[in-house]
Protein backbone atom coordinates (compact mmCIF):
# COMPACT_ATOMS: atom_id res chain seq x y z
CA UNK A 1 0.00 0.00 0.00
CA UNK A 2 1.56 3.69 -1.09
CA UNK A 3 2.03 5.86 2.35
CA UNK A 4 -0.20 8.98 2.27
CA UNK A 5 2.48 11.60 0.98
CA UNK A 6 2.76 14.19 3.79
CA UNK A 7 1.21 18.10 2.42
CA UNK A 8 2.98 21.04 2.85
CA UNK A 9 0.70 24.14 3.00
CA UNK A 10 3.72 26.47 1.59
CA UNK A 11 2.55 30.11 0.51
CA UNK A 12 -1.30 28.37 1.38
CA UNK A 13 -0.77 25.89 -1.36
CA UNK A 14 -0.85 22.47 -1.29
CA UNK A 15 2.95 20.49 -1.99
CA UNK A 16 2.73 17.04 -1.73
CA UNK A 17 5.99 15.76 -0.05
CA UNK A 18 6.70 11.77 -1.09
CA UNK A 19 10.10 9.99 0.08
CA UNK A 20 12.05 7.42 -1.63
CA UNK A 21 15.43 6.63 0.10
CA UNK A 22 16.96 9.55 0.57
CA UNK A 23 15.68 11.46 -2.14
CA UNK A 24 12.23 13.94 -1.12
CA UNK A 25 10.25 15.11 -4.11
CA UNK A 26 8.27 18.26 -3.71
CA UNK A 27 5.03 18.92 -6.05
CA UNK A 28 2.80 21.64 -6.06
CA UNK A 29 -0.27 20.38 -6.28
CA UNK A 30 -1.74 23.30 -7.68
CA UNK A 31 0.67 24.40 -10.78
CA UNK A 32 2.46 20.87 -10.68
CA UNK A 33 5.74 23.01 -9.99
CA UNK A 34 8.81 20.05 -8.79
CA UNK A 35 11.27 19.95 -6.40
CA UNK A 36 13.88 17.52 -5.63
CA UNK A 37 16.14 17.34 -2.26
CA UNK A 38 18.65 14.75 -1.22
CA UNK A 39 18.63 14.42 2.62
CA UNK A 40 22.00 12.97 3.80
CA UNK A 41 23.79 12.30 7.26
CA UNK A 42 27.39 12.58 8.36
CA UNK A 43 29.50 13.61 11.24
CA UNK A 44 28.61 17.75 10.70
CA UNK A 45 24.93 16.87 11.18
CA UNK A 46 22.10 16.05 8.51
CA UNK A 47 21.96 17.86 5.57
CA UNK A 48 19.13 18.76 2.58
CA UNK A 49 20.63 19.70 -0.79
CA UNK A 50 18.65 20.88 -3.63
CA UNK A 51 18.73 18.78 -6.42
CA UNK A 52 20.18 21.10 -9.50
CA UNK A 53 17.49 21.81 -12.20
CA UNK A 54 14.28 21.55 -10.06
CA UNK A 55 12.01 24.31 -8.97
CA UNK A 56 13.23 25.80 -6.43
CA UNK A 57 11.07 28.61 -5.09
CA UNK A 58 10.83 29.76 -1.50
CA UNK A 59 7.38 27.40 -1.05
CA UNK A 60 9.53 24.74 -2.32
CA UNK A 61 12.04 25.25 -0.26
CA UNK A 62 10.05 26.10 2.95
CA UNK A 63 8.09 22.84 2.10
CA UNK A 64 10.97 20.35 1.68
CA UNK A 65 11.90 21.43 4.85
CA UNK A 66 8.67 20.61 7.06
CA UNK A 67 9.05 17.14 5.01
CA UNK A 68 12.99 16.60 5.81
CA UNK A 69 11.98 17.18 9.57
CA UNK A 70 8.70 15.25 9.31
CA UNK A 71 10.81 12.60 7.87
CA UNK A 72 13.86 12.85 10.41
CA UNK A 73 12.22 13.71 13.78
CA UNK A 74 14.81 13.41 15.82
CA UNK A 75 16.74 16.00 13.85
CA UNK A 76 16.28 19.50 15.69
CA UNK A 77 18.33 21.18 12.38
CA UNK A 78 19.59 20.50 9.07
CA UNK A 79 22.04 22.37 6.88
CA UNK A 80 20.80 23.42 3.65
CA UNK A 81 23.13 24.04 0.47
CA UNK A 82 23.01 27.36 -0.56
CA UNK A 83 20.61 28.61 -2.99
CA UNK A 84 19.02 32.11 -4.52
CA UNK A 85 15.99 32.18 -2.61
CA UNK A 86 17.95 31.02 0.91
CA UNK A 87 19.68 34.51 1.07
CA UNK A 88 15.55 36.46 1.23
CA UNK A 89 14.69 33.45 4.02
CA UNK A 90 17.69 34.28 6.71
CA UNK A 91 16.16 37.81 7.65
CA UNK A 92 13.01 36.26 8.95
CA UNK A 93 14.77 33.41 10.32
CA UNK A 94 14.04 30.53 8.46
CA UNK A 95 17.77 29.89 7.95
CA UNK A 96 20.64 31.21 9.67
CA UNK A 97 23.58 31.86 8.56
CA UNK A 98 26.30 28.88 9.00
CA UNK A 99 30.17 28.11 8.38
CA UNK A 100 31.50 26.73 5.07
CA UNK A 101 28.85 29.13 3.24
CA UNK A 102 25.86 26.72 4.12
CA UNK A 103 22.97 27.57 5.65
CA UNK A 104 21.38 26.27 9.06
CA UNK A 105 17.45 25.32 9.22
CA UNK A 106 16.51 24.70 13.25
CA UNK A 107 12.92 23.23 13.33
CA UNK A 108 11.76 25.65 16.07
CA UNK A 109 12.45 28.80 14.32
CA UNK A 110 10.96 27.08 11.11
CA UNK A 111 7.70 26.03 12.89
CA UNK A 112 7.19 29.41 14.16
CA UNK A 113 6.99 30.41 10.14
CA UNK A 114 3.33 31.55 9.78
CA UNK A 115 3.24 31.62 5.62
CA UNK A 116 3.52 27.38 5.78
CA UNK A 117 0.16 27.42 8.01
CA UNK A 118 -1.92 30.11 7.73
CA UNK A 119 -3.24 31.10 4.31
CA UNK A 120 -3.23 34.79 4.93
CA UNK A 121 -0.46 36.24 6.74
CA UNK A 122 -0.84 39.76 7.92
CA UNK A 123 1.83 41.74 9.57
CA UNK A 124 1.66 42.49 13.10
CA UNK A 125 -0.66 45.20 14.08
CA UNK A 126 0.88 48.82 15.35
CA UNK A 127 0.68 48.90 19.08
CA UNK A 128 -1.84 51.35 20.19
CA UNK A 129 -3.70 51.44 23.33
CA UNK A 130 -7.56 51.39 24.26
CA UNK A 131 -9.66 51.16 27.18
CA UNK A 132 -12.70 48.49 27.37
CA UNK A 133 -14.74 48.39 30.66
CA UNK A 134 -12.01 50.17 32.71
CA UNK A 135 -9.13 47.44 30.98
CA UNK A 136 -6.31 48.66 29.17
CA UNK A 137 -5.19 46.54 25.79
CA UNK A 138 -3.60 46.98 22.39
CA UNK A 139 -6.08 47.59 19.67
CA UNK A 140 -6.85 44.39 18.06
CA UNK A 141 -7.15 43.39 14.50
CA UNK A 142 -9.64 42.94 12.36
CA UNK A 143 -11.30 39.58 13.29
CA UNK A 144 -9.81 37.28 10.28
CA UNK A 145 -12.58 35.51 7.53
CA UNK A 146 -12.34 32.28 5.47
CA UNK A 147 -10.08 29.34 6.03
CA UNK A 148 -7.59 30.76 8.55
CA UNK A 149 -5.17 27.95 9.39
CA UNK A 150 -4.15 24.44 8.00
CA UNK A 151 -2.01 21.83 8.43
CA UNK A 152 -1.46 18.23 7.81
CA UNK A 153 -1.76 15.34 10.75
CA UNK A 154 0.29 12.24 9.86
CA UNK A 155 -0.90 9.92 12.07
CA UNK A 156 -4.45 10.70 10.38
CA UNK A 157 -3.30 11.27 7.17
CA UNK A 158 -6.04 14.29 6.67
CA UNK A 159 -5.41 17.75 6.56
CA UNK A 160 -6.89 20.04 10.03
CA UNK A 161 -7.74 23.09 9.22
CA UNK A 162 -9.87 26.50 11.29
CA UNK A 163 -12.33 28.44 8.93
CA UNK A 164 -14.24 31.49 10.44
CA UNK A 165 -17.75 30.95 11.24
CA UNK A 166 -20.31 31.59 8.93
CA UNK A 167 -23.17 33.42 11.14
CA UNK A 168 -26.03 31.73 9.18
CA UNK A 169 -24.93 28.04 7.45
CA UNK A 170 -23.15 26.80 10.54
CA UNK A 171 -26.23 28.48 12.77
CA UNK A 172 -28.14 25.27 12.52
CA UNK A 173 -24.60 22.59 13.52
CA UNK A 174 -23.87 24.73 16.22
CA UNK A 175 -27.52 24.52 17.79
CA UNK A 176 -27.41 20.71 17.14
CA UNK A 177 -24.04 20.62 18.95
CA UNK A 178 -25.27 22.85 21.78
CA UNK A 179 -28.13 20.67 22.59
CA UNK A 180 -25.92 17.43 23.03
CA UNK A 181 -26.51 16.35 26.42
CA UNK A 182 -22.62 15.76 26.71
CA UNK A 183 -22.08 18.91 25.23
CA UNK A 184 -24.61 20.68 27.46
CA UNK A 185 -23.31 19.53 30.74
CA UNK A 186 -20.29 21.11 30.47
CA UNK A 187 -21.14 24.42 28.38
CA UNK A 188 -24.64 24.78 29.58
CA UNK A 189 -25.70 26.65 26.54
CA UNK A 190 -28.51 24.76 25.10
CA UNK A 191 -31.55 26.25 23.83
CA UNK A 192 -33.12 27.31 20.38
CA UNK A 193 -31.64 28.57 16.95
CA UNK A 194 -32.47 32.15 18.33
CA UNK A 195 -30.66 32.00 21.65
CA UNK A 196 -27.82 30.84 19.65
CA UNK A 197 -28.04 33.77 16.81
CA UNK A 198 -27.58 35.84 19.87
CA UNK A 199 -24.94 34.00 21.57
CA UNK A 200 -22.90 34.11 18.33
CA UNK A 201 -24.27 37.55 17.24
CA UNK A 202 -22.30 38.73 20.76
CA UNK A 203 -18.73 37.05 20.12
CA UNK A 204 -19.15 38.70 16.53
CA UNK A 205 -19.81 42.27 18.05
CA UNK A 206 -17.14 41.48 20.36
CA UNK A 207 -13.31 42.96 19.61
CA UNK A 208 -11.32 40.71 22.23
CA UNK A 209 -12.97 37.32 21.02
CA UNK A 210 -13.91 35.16 17.61
CA UNK A 211 -15.19 32.09 16.65
CA UNK A 212 -13.75 29.06 14.74
CA UNK A 213 -14.90 26.03 12.98
CA UNK A 214 -12.20 22.87 13.14
CA UNK A 215 -12.46 20.68 10.21
CA UNK A 216 -10.75 17.41 9.09
CA UNK A 217 -10.45 17.22 5.35
CA UNK A 218 -13.09 20.11 4.81
CA UNK A 219 -15.73 18.04 7.19
CA UNK A 220 -16.71 20.22 9.94
CA UNK A 221 -16.67 18.63 13.53
CA UNK A 222 -15.70 20.84 16.32
CA UNK A 223 -16.10 24.73 17.28
CA UNK A 224 -13.74 26.56 18.97
CA UNK A 225 -13.49 30.54 20.78
CA UNK A 226 -10.18 32.71 20.33
CA UNK A 227 -9.85 35.53 22.77
CA UNK A 228 -7.21 38.12 23.99
CA UNK A 229 -6.62 37.33 27.44
CA UNK A 230 -6.06 40.85 28.18
CA UNK A 231 -9.62 41.76 28.12
CA UNK A 232 -11.15 38.86 29.61
CA UNK A 233 -12.85 37.46 32.55
CA UNK A 234 -9.49 35.67 33.36
CA UNK A 235 -7.16 38.75 33.31
CA UNK A 236 -7.57 39.42 37.09
CA UNK A 237 -6.34 36.43 38.07
CA UNK A 238 -2.93 36.29 37.06
CA UNK A 239 -0.11 38.69 35.34
CA UNK A 240 -1.60 39.01 32.33
CA UNK A 241 0.52 40.04 29.22
CA UNK A 242 -1.13 42.09 26.40
CA UNK A 243 -0.49 39.58 24.03
CA UNK A 244 -1.65 36.11 25.75
CA UNK A 245 -4.64 34.58 23.92
CA UNK A 246 -7.13 31.90 25.14
CA UNK A 247 -9.55 29.50 23.82
CA UNK A 248 -12.73 27.13 24.25
CA UNK A 249 -13.68 23.88 22.67
CA UNK A 250 -16.55 22.15 22.12
CA UNK A 251 -16.03 18.52 20.01
CA UNK A 252 -19.51 18.40 18.39
CA UNK A 253 -19.59 15.15 16.11
CA UNK A 254 -18.97 12.12 18.44
CA UNK A 255 -16.90 9.97 15.32
CA UNK A 256 -14.34 12.83 15.92
CA UNK A 257 -14.06 11.80 19.45
CA UNK A 258 -10.91 10.06 20.01
CA UNK A 259 -7.58 10.16 21.12
CA UNK A 260 -6.25 10.79 17.50
CA UNK A 261 -8.72 13.43 16.83
CA UNK A 262 -7.72 15.11 20.14
CA UNK A 263 -4.18 15.29 19.66
CA UNK A 264 -4.59 16.82 16.52
CA UNK A 265 -6.32 19.72 17.40
CA UNK A 266 -5.30 20.18 20.87
CA UNK A 267 -1.46 20.74 19.21
CA UNK A 268 -3.37 22.73 16.28
CA UNK A 269 -5.11 25.35 18.53
CA UNK A 270 -1.61 25.88 20.27
CA UNK A 271 0.11 26.71 16.92
CA UNK A 272 -2.70 28.64 15.57
CA UNK A 273 -2.22 31.29 18.61
CA UNK A 274 1.60 31.32 18.28
CA UNK A 275 1.46 31.84 14.52
CA UNK A 276 -0.67 34.61 14.62
CA UNK A 277 1.26 37.09 16.32
CA UNK A 278 4.94 36.60 17.19
CA UNK A 279 4.13 38.43 20.48
CA UNK A 280 2.09 36.39 21.78
CA UNK A 281 4.52 34.34 24.31
CA UNK A 282 1.32 32.60 26.16
CA UNK A 283 -1.72 30.60 25.66
CA UNK A 284 -3.88 30.08 28.56
CA UNK A 285 -6.93 28.44 29.22
CA UNK A 286 -9.53 28.06 32.18
CA UNK A 287 -11.02 24.46 32.00
CA UNK A 288 -13.72 23.61 34.97
CA UNK A 289 -11.80 22.10 37.66
CA UNK A 290 -13.95 18.92 37.99
CA UNK A 291 -13.55 18.59 34.36
CA UNK A 292 -10.68 15.96 35.05
CA UNK A 293 -9.91 14.35 31.29
CA UNK A 294 -9.55 17.55 29.79
CA UNK A 295 -6.90 18.80 32.48
CA UNK A 296 -5.16 15.31 32.03
CA UNK A 297 -4.99 16.34 28.18
CA UNK A 298 -3.92 20.17 28.99
CA UNK A 299 -1.01 18.59 30.83
CA UNK A 300 0.08 15.88 28.51
CA UNK A 301 -0.25 18.53 25.88
CA UNK A 302 2.78 20.61 27.73
CA UNK A 303 0.11 22.88 29.30
CA UNK A 304 1.59 23.80 33.03
CA UNK A 305 -1.37 23.97 35.83
CA UNK A 306 -0.91 27.04 37.64
CA UNK A 307 -3.90 28.18 40.20
CA UNK A 308 -7.40 27.16 41.05
CA UNK A 309 -9.57 30.61 40.92
CA UNK A 310 -13.64 30.97 41.00
CA UNK A 311 -15.36 32.81 38.10
CA UNK A 312 -19.27 33.14 38.53
CA UNK A 313 -20.04 29.98 36.18
CA UNK A 314 -17.51 27.88 37.19
CA UNK A 315 -14.36 26.87 39.70
CA UNK A 316 -11.48 26.78 37.29
CA UNK A 317 -8.28 26.35 36.68
CA UNK A 318 -5.23 28.54 35.40
CA UNK A 319 -3.43 26.50 32.63
CA UNK A 320 -0.52 27.84 30.69
CA UNK A 321 1.41 27.36 27.82
CA UNK A 322 4.97 28.82 26.99
CA UNK A 323 5.91 30.19 23.41
CA UNK A 324 9.27 28.95 24.04
CA UNK A 325 7.82 25.62 25.36
CA UNK A 326 5.95 24.68 22.86
CA UNK A 327 8.48 25.45 20.15
CA UNK A 328 11.38 23.81 21.94
CA UNK A 329 9.63 20.67 22.80
CA UNK A 330 8.20 20.30 19.41
CA UNK A 331 5.17 19.55 20.72
CA UNK A 332 2.85 19.90 18.03
CA UNK A 333 3.66 16.37 17.33
CA UNK A 334 1.74 14.13 20.27
CA UNK A 335 3.89 13.65 23.41
CA UNK A 336 6.19 10.28 23.79
CA UNK A 337 5.04 9.59 27.10
CA UNK A 338 1.09 9.18 26.06
CA UNK A 339 -1.06 11.18 24.08
CA UNK A 340 -3.76 12.70 25.45
CA UNK A 341 -7.58 11.10 25.67
CA UNK A 342 -10.49 13.59 24.10
CA UNK A 343 -11.58 16.36 26.29
CA UNK A 344 -14.73 16.72 23.75
CA UNK A 345 -16.41 19.53 25.87
CA UNK A 346 -14.76 22.02 27.22
CA UNK A 347 -16.04 25.16 27.77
Amino acid sequence: MTPTPHVSYAGGMPHAITRDGDTLSVRNTQDETRSLWKTSQAASGAALQWVDGSNTSTAHLLAALEGAFEHHPAHKTLRVAPSQPAASLVQGGVLLQAEGGQALACRDMLWQQPSLWLPAVHAPMALQYALTNGKRHPVRPPKPRGVLYQRFIPWLGKTFSFRSFDSEADLPMFNRWMNDPDVAVIWEEEGDLDKHRQYLSAIDRDPHMYSMIACLDGEPFGYFEMYWAKESRIAPFYDVDDYDRGWHVLIGEPAFRGKAFATAWLTSISHYIFLCDPRTRRAVGEPRIDHLQQIRNLDKSGYAKVKEFDLPHKRALLVVMLRERYFTDALWLPRSDGAAMPAQHSA
